[in-house]
């Protein structure tokens, strides 16, 4: 059983209910033991008592008791302990690094590791962070947002918790700009768009997933440009969502009716090419990332892509160099 935890709720965490939040950090927690805990008060967020119905903001901090690290013997089976971190793991997240200052840390995270754990998942980011402490008195680093397990590129972590709730702030106000760059299936018409598709949230054989839904879904926005394209088989995209949503890009790749290369769970079959040239991985990439500093001035970073997609760049003939330059659109 550990100590008491306070932690900052992300980004892309907002308006989650408080104990689907708590579903998602700590699987081997149980309903009813959650329950009690919000009745004794032993749950806070901001210092103030919750319910489990609470929908949550960025930037808040829940305080997490002390809880037992399974189940009690009459509960779920026990979770499979989590493998202990590999050396190899931290030097290669020491390496990813692009930026860092005494108040935050920007990752190339690569394409395969998960943010934060889940159900059967032991190996991810979030169980690497006391790695990242450059003195062992000094604050965990915390998560200010999330990418997809199989999306590379900038992942931006905070040293502290005042460096947490700006950061949070800054995404909540939408002061960030974030370039992905993604190869789709196929040649989107019109070649430079603004796509306005409200998503929502359904359940599935394949896990949790987004559909277009624009009566009951949430207004999502995403600008895109292709880049280039390979006789209209395979294009380039630079995309900039305007909005954070859950899986957004990929569904509005969907939208325009060309899925992400590798994308299976969205675009099934045809998000795959034939070739052994091209990896069977989905070819999402957080390229540019610029936002307010929590010290002041503008944080600009930008992160080489992984070597899949380097070779995919290769394969079809799309040279780097030819991305537009990146224009205010404020």
């Amino acid at each position: 059983m550990g100590g008491v935890q306070s932690i900052q709720v992300s980004a892309e965490e907002a308006d989650q209910r408080l104990d689907r939040w708590f579903r998602r950090r700590f699987p081997a927690l149980t309903h009813g033991r959650l329950e009690k805990l919000l009745r004794t008060g032993q749950v806070r967020v901001d210092g103030a008592r919750a319910r489990a119905s609470t929908r949550l903001t960025a930037g808040q901090t829940v305080r997490v008791p002390p809880l037992p690290t399974a189940p009690p013997d009459d509960a779920a089976p026990r979770p499979k302990p989590a493998a202990a971190i590999r050396t190899g793991d931290l030097d290669d997240l020491r390496a990813a690094i692009l930026h860092q200052d005494e108040w935050l840390i920007a990752l190339n995270k690569p394409a395969g590791l998960a943010t934060q754990g889940g159900s059967g998942l032991t190996r991810h980011l979030d169980a690497m962070l006391d790695g990242l402490k450059r003195h062992p008195d000094d604050e965990r680093p915390r998560l200010v947002h999330r990418l997809d397990k199989d999306t590379s590129g900038v992942l931006l972590l905070a040293r502290t918790a005042r460096a947490a709730k700006a950061l949070a702030e800054a995404f909540r106000r939408r002061e960030t700009r974030k370039v992905y760059w993604a190869l789709v299936v196929g040649l989107p018409k019109p070649r430079a768009g603004t796509i306005r598709a409200a998503l929502r949230k359904e359940g599935g054989p394949k896990g949790e997933r987004v559909v277009w839904d624009d009566a009951t879904g949430k207004p999502a926005i995403t600008d895109y440009q292709v880049v280039d394209d390979a006789a209209g088989t395979v294009s380039w995209l630079a995309m900039e969502p305007r909005t954070g949503r859950t899986h957004q890009l990929r569904a509005h790749a969907m939208v325009l009716g060309t899925p992400i290369l590798g994308d299976g769970k969205y675009g099934g079959q045809g998000a795959f090419i034939g070739g052994a040239e091209v990896a069977r991985r989905m070819h999402l990439h957080a390229r540019h990332l610029a936002m307010p500093h929590p010290a002041g001035g503008t944080l600009v970073v930008e992160a080489p892509l992984p070597p899949h997609m380097t070779e995919a760049f290769r394969y079809f003939g799309f040279r780097q160099q030819d991305a537009p330059a990146l224009e205010d659109r404020r």
